[in-house]
Order: C-alpha cells, then structure tokens, then sequence
C-alpha cells in the first residue's frame, strides 16, 4: 500500500514539475511546489557540476532534529497546561484528561503560529522568489512554547508575524536575521501587551464548559512571587513555603510558559542537540557557568546581598524561569549565534551573565533570558569579528 502511494506521488510531481520550471505557467509559485515535494521527497535539484559535496545533514534534516529534541519540553508542557488547569478547575486529574485538557489548550496556539507565519512565508517566497526556508518549521514551534498558556490567539498571530516580518525577512530572510525570529515575537508580545504576558493571573488556564472560553486564574509563577519578595526574605525559604522546591522546579510542575518550566526536559533536549552535532555545546555550558559563576560572585558582596536574588543558591538561577529553555534552544540557533568557537564560549558566558544581572538588579523584571539573549544577538557578529582578527594577528607575516 505504501508502495503503491510513494510511486503514486512520485509520478505526481514528475509529471507536474514542468510547469513550475523556467518558461512554466506556474513559474512564480515554483518555491510552493519544492516546499510540498520535500516533505515527501528529497529535493529533486542535482548539483551538475564539480566539486560534489557530501554531507548527510541538509536543512530539512537539520531542522527535524531540532523538532525532535523539543519533543520532551512540549510534551511535558502541554501535560503541565492540563495538570494546572484542572486543578484550578477542581478537575479529575487522570492522566489522560490532563494531558487532552492541556492538549486542548496548546493545539490552537500551535496552528495560529504555523498558519500565520507560513502565509508570510509563502508571500514574501512569492515576491522574492526564493524557495521556502524550512527554518520556520522551528521557529512556528518555538514561539507558542514561549507563550503562557492564556494568550489570546489574536495575539499569537500578531507575534508571529512580528517575528518573521520585522526578525527575519525585513533582513533579507532566512541566514541573514541578526535576531531569533521567535524570540523577536515575544520581546513585542511582553512590551506591546504586558497585561497579557506577566502577571500571576495569566500562568493557568481553566475550560469553562458552559462557553468554552479559556479563561484565566490566580497562579503565581515562582519568578513572579521572587519578584515581590522584601529585602530580608530569603527566596529559597519562600519559594520552599509555597510548594516550589528544588526538585519541584527542576522537574518542572509550576505555572509558567507553555514550554520553558521543565530544566529536566530542556537537558535532554540539549543532549540530543549536542550528541548529532545540532547545536553548539560551547554556547549551553558557556551560559551555565556564566549564569553560575555570576550568581556565585555576587553573592559575595554585601552591599549586594540585601537583593533577594543576589543572596541565592547559584542553581536556582539555573530552575528558576525559562533560562534552560533559552540557552538550549533560541540561544543555539546558529543564524543569530556567532560562528567562531572561541565566540560561542564569550556569547554563551554572557547570556547566563545577562541573565543574573537583571534579575538580580531588576526587580520587576525577573526571568531576563530573553533579553539577555537578544542582546547578545546585536553583539554576536563583533565576537566573531575579533575572534579573526585576533586568529589573524598571530599569523607570520610575509618576507
């Protein structure tokens, strides 16, 4: 039966690609048709002439890893979406209606991003006539992953298409963005609507069943009660108060973004990443120890210590919020991380860096990752300027 549909389909395109060609009646939507065939097939475009390059890792394959090792932080986000959403509700709290409530919830955000960003995607391959980027198969994910759970739809929809718009294809498109195309939509989602995107009113989601409207209830992100914490207040003490242990915020089980609240399911999408070569290690381990080390150090000064987050066990910085999430996957992405390795170790260092320093000297803004990464965005092309400069310094000159 397979058989019998792949030969089906092959005939298919085969038969219909002349009108896709140069000279075709379809010209213009030929990006639209090697996007559909690939999805099937590998591309049909032979390289004629020498040197042939043999590599088994396309951008198709590329991007299938990626998606792959967001696997665990979706699955355990949509199960945390459904866990919190009907304990709110007084629900039953079976695995299976837990996992189909939280599924309910996240499914539209998903296909919101999809459908908007491949329509931006489709026009701007259209006018520019270039082929579809696979990149956004990625990005179309990351970004409701990010989202808390009661984003109205409407607004994933415009952040989308901010983040592909302005974060990548005002640039040019795919490989040019100097910043994370997810990530720029959820910069602007935050400062264009705040009131939907902080506050402890906006982490859980309850189905109302008498309307189906996905309304939103009281549950305090551990960040976000941080934030209120006196001077005096130790956080870890606070945090343990409320329910929100070590080991609670590792594996996960709080109010949060849809897919940023499990440290323990964004390591394994790290190895993953790591392991096929994905993603750079340099850039994770180089954030952690920044983000540790920096902890660490301020912990050190007095005058300091009298910030709540200053005065905290390093590897609360590290569970705490969506920094596992950011460093594993929007600080990897290799278009706007810098290429060099000695860079990588620098930009990963300084995110994790960043990260402290805003939580700990900004109050009202205590997760900081997102920021720190896009800021390092700006800088990643000047690490990798000095970094050859340096690598050329030492060259011998010529006699």
């Amino acid at each position: 039966m397979l058989k019998h549909i792949e030969i089906y389909l092959r005939s298919f395109f085969d038969k219909n690609r002349h009108h896709f060609v140069d000279g075709g009646k379809y010209k213009k939507l030929a990006s639209i048709f090697e996007a559909v065939e690939t999805i099937f097939f590998i591309p049909a475009i032979r390289t004629k002439n020498a040197p042939f390059v043999r590599d088994g890792l396309d951008l198709k394959r590329f991007m299938s890893i990626v998606l792959l090792a967001l696997v665990p932080p979706l699955v355990f986000g949509i199960y945390n979406t459904g866990y919190h959403s009907l304990q709110a509700g007084g629900g039953n709290l079976t695995f299976f209606n837990v996992f189909l409530n939280g599924l309910m919830t996240v499914l539209p955000l998903i296909v919101v991003s999809y459908a908007v960003g491949f329509f931006w995607e489709i026009l701007f391959s259209v006018i520019r006539k270039h082929p579809i980027s696979e990149g956004f198969l990625v990005t179309g994910l990351l970004f409701p992953m990010t989202l808390p759970p009661t984003v109205p739809l409407w607004q994933v929809a415009v952040g989308i298409s901010f983040g592909v718009v302005i974060g990548k294809e005002v640039f040019g498109g795919t490989g040019r963005n100097i910043f994370n195309p997810a990530l720029t939509g959820r910069a602007f989602l935050f400062f264009a609507y705040p009131a939907k995107m902080s506050g402890g009113s906006v982490w859980v989601a309850i189905a109302d069943t008498a309307s189906s409207v996905v309304n939103a209830v009281t549950g305090a992100t551990p960040l976000a009660m941080t934030a209120l914490a006196p001077s005096f207040k130790n956080i870890e003490t606070m945090l343990s108060s409320a329910g929100y242990t070590f080991l609670t915020l590792f594996v996960g089980n709080y109010p949060g973004s849809v897919g940023g609240t499990s440290a323990l399911c964004c390591f394994l999408g790290a190895i993953i990443l790591i392991v096929t070569g994905v993603a750079s290690y340099r850039i994770i381990i180089g954030g952690v120890a920044g983000l540790l080390i920096s902890s660490f150090l301020l912990s050190l000064f007095p005058s300091v210590s009298m910030n709540p987050w200053a005065d905290i066990n390093p590897l609360y910085h590290l569970v705490a919020g969506g920094f596992a999430f950011g460093i594993v996957y929007m600080a990897t992405d290799p278009v706007s991380a810098p290429g060099t390795d000695r860079s990588k170790w620098v930009y990963g260092f300084c995110i994790g860096m960043l990260t402290v320093l805003i939580r700990v000297f900004n109050p009202a803004y205590p997760e900081g990752v997102m920021m720190a990464i896009l800021f390092m965005n700006l800088f990643a092309p000047l690490f990798d300027f000095i970094a050859i400069r340096m690598r050329v310094s030492r060259r011998i000159p010529n006699v």
